[in-house]
């Protein structure tokens, strides 16, 4: 009896400590953002669903470089902020991804220039990158891949009245520009 309250006290123990250092999904604090190069090696392959390319020819890919033009300067002027656009956080929220986050947990490959871009949606890669773990999803989603049961209520977040550009938003439309899955075997 005392080996088995032993192991039960162990076993509660342990997967209180795991619950401080993983969230539930799989989100572990010190993942460092890799950037859409070490992403891109995998999936821009048409068996891989061409999520790259299809990143690249979105607007998503823009974002950031769309904050550094003349006018949007001159809308983050007209909000009464101080600062270019490209400097500004409330636009950097939702057109970089990475810029909020702690510079140690950017690497070298890392470049907020690529806007919003895969690790925005999926979470920091640097512990679900290989190969070998995102051929095994529920492996993929402890060391930090971020998979969404509704996509849209993570849309929805720069989708909103908040933007100074925000003509309504239509999901499932907007979805099926950017929508890329990895195709059925």
């Amino acid at each position: 009896m005392h080996n088995v309250f032993s192991f039960l006290l162990l076993l509660i123990i342990t997967l209180s400590l795991s619950g401080l250092t993983n969230t539930s999904n799989g989100k572990i604090e010190d993942h460092k953002y890799v950037g859409t190069k070490l992403c891109a090696m995998c999936h821009k392959s048409e068996t891989a669903g061409k999520q790259f390319v299809i990143w690249e020819g979105s607007k998503h890919s823009q974002a950031f470089k769309t904050l550094t033009t003349a006018e949007a300067d001159k809308i983050a002027e007209e909000k009464g902020f101080t600062t270019k656009a490209a400097e500004t956080e409330q636009c950097l929220k939702c057109h970089a991804t990475g810029y909020i986050v702690d510079a140690s947990l950017l690497t070298d490959k890392f470049n907020i220039s690529d806007g919003v871009q895969c690790e925005t949606c999926h979470g920091p890669g640097s512990e679900y990158k290989s190969k070998k773990i995102m051929e095994d999803k529920k492996l993929a989603v402890e060391n930090g891949l971020k998979i969404y049961d509704n996509i849209e209520e993570l849309c929805v977040k720069c989708h909103n009245e908040e933007s100074p550009f925000f003509k309504g938003f239509n999901f499932k439309e907007m979805w099926a520009k950017i929508e890329h899955s990895v195709p059925k075997k």
